[in-house]
């Protein structure tokens, strides 16, 4: 059994995992441009000096070797065969079964996007948003804070880093004494961001904002960005750094997939993780567009429950047996502010908060539990 895993994130190599536990002997072959894992949920203590760059990103050496898989460093290109080659700037690998573990990217078509900053791009945006932070502590200023979806898949987002930003620093410059010197801003093109978490939640969200200070700006498309400024169709928010994460698509290579791909770019997948059009070949995480609740999110845990699901059904197909498993729907977050935190839960018959200031402790103790496994 032949089987590639594209990606060395939380998806692939999750999926990793569960192929090597239920088939010890199957041949694995990983393919990513690097060998190593960045921990993206602790991206947000980086501008605070909480966490170090080097403290998230996770060598991924032994963690290949325990796992007796093959290791191709290379950008991945297309897919051809109905799945079967995998096209990399490294040259073609052949496979009996795929999933596709690889992430999807940020959407940069708004004029004037090079003006902002996006934390989840990585250790060196967070590092910059740390940079511009540092220079702007005596003199203080407007900090514009906002996040957008897909307009062909609105639920394309990643907004909760947005809100742990927002509130991790307003938490931060108080501890400091010098969140009076600042003025926070927080824009985004939907009213109510952040349903996907749930009334109570963005309630509680919008209420704090105005507890806080934060003037919001809501509702209004997005036109372009300037050096100090974003402008809506309504206003423009003058701002001195402009901290924006934008919508979500598909990997750059997904057009050269040989599949139809959603309307917003992304492989489109049914509910047993299985892509459309494609044999023995499955998405986990980012990469993929999944049947579910208008409120699916697009975040860590989910890709896990999601990998679990293509490793389980690959095999099955793979083995002679119809694929059968779904993949478990929840959003189970907790949304850091620095000093506390908040639980997020959601399923299809649950959705509640749980403010408590132990949470802030818990979720780095989850991060220390998470890594070890990888380190």
């Amino acid at each position: 059994m032949n089987i590639t895993i594209i990606g060395s994130g939380f998806a692939a190599l999750t999926a990793v995992q569960r192929v090597r536990a239920q088939r010890p002997d199957a041949k694995i072959t990983l393919i990513s441009p690097t060998e190593e894992l960045i921990y993206y949920p602790s991206l947000i203590w980086i501008p605070t000096g909480k966490r170090r760059g080097e403290q998230l990103r996770v060598p991924l050496a032994h963690f290949f070797k325990r796992m007796n898989l093959t290791h191709v460093k290379a950008q991945v290109t297309g897919l051809s065969e109905q799945g079967r080659v995998v096209h990399t700037s490294a040259g073609d690998i052949l496979n009996d079964g795929l999933i596709i573990g690889s992430g999807g990217r940020f959407m940069k078509k708004l004029p004037g996007i090079e003006h902002s900053i996006a934390l989840c791009e990585g250790i060196s945006a967070a590092e910059q948003i740390r940079d511009r932070l540092a220079a702007m502590r005596d003199t203080g200023g407007t900090i514009a804070f906002g996040f957008a979806g897909n307009p062909n898949e609105p639920a394309a987002m990643r907004g909760g880093p947005m809100f742990e930003l927002l509130f991790g620093l307003d938490n931060w410059m108080r501890s400091e004494g010098i969140r009076d010197k600042f003025t926070f801003k927080f824009f985004a093109p939907a009213k109510r961001p952040g349903q996907r978490l749930g009334d109570e939640a963005v309630d509680r969200i919008l209420k704090r904002m105005a507890e806080r200070d934060i003037s919001t700006h809501l509702g209004h498309k997005l036109v372009r960005f300037e050096a100090q400024a974003v402008v809506t169709e309504a206003e423009t928010i003058a701002a001195d750094l402009i901290l924006f994460m934008p919508g979500m698509t598909g990997p750059a290579w997904a057009d050269q997939a040989g599949v139809e791909l959603s309307s917003g770019g992304f492989l489109p997948a049914n509910e047993l993780g299985q892509v459309t059009g494609l044999q023995y070949t499955y998405v986990a995480g980012d990469s993929g567009s999944y049947p579910g609740p208008e409120w699916l999110p697009k975040q860590a845990h989910m890709a896990d429950l999601q990998a679990k699901t293509a490793a389980d059904n690959l095999i099955a197909e793979l083995s002679g047996q119809s694929p059968s498993v779904k993949t478990k729907i929840e959003l189970v977050c907790i949304m850091d502010m620095h000093d506390r935190g908040i639980l997020v839960w959601r399923d299809e018959k649950r959705n509640f908060m749980i403010p408590f200031r132990l949470l802030h402790w818990a979720k780095q103790a989850f991060e220390w539990w998470y890594l070890r496994q990888y380190r």
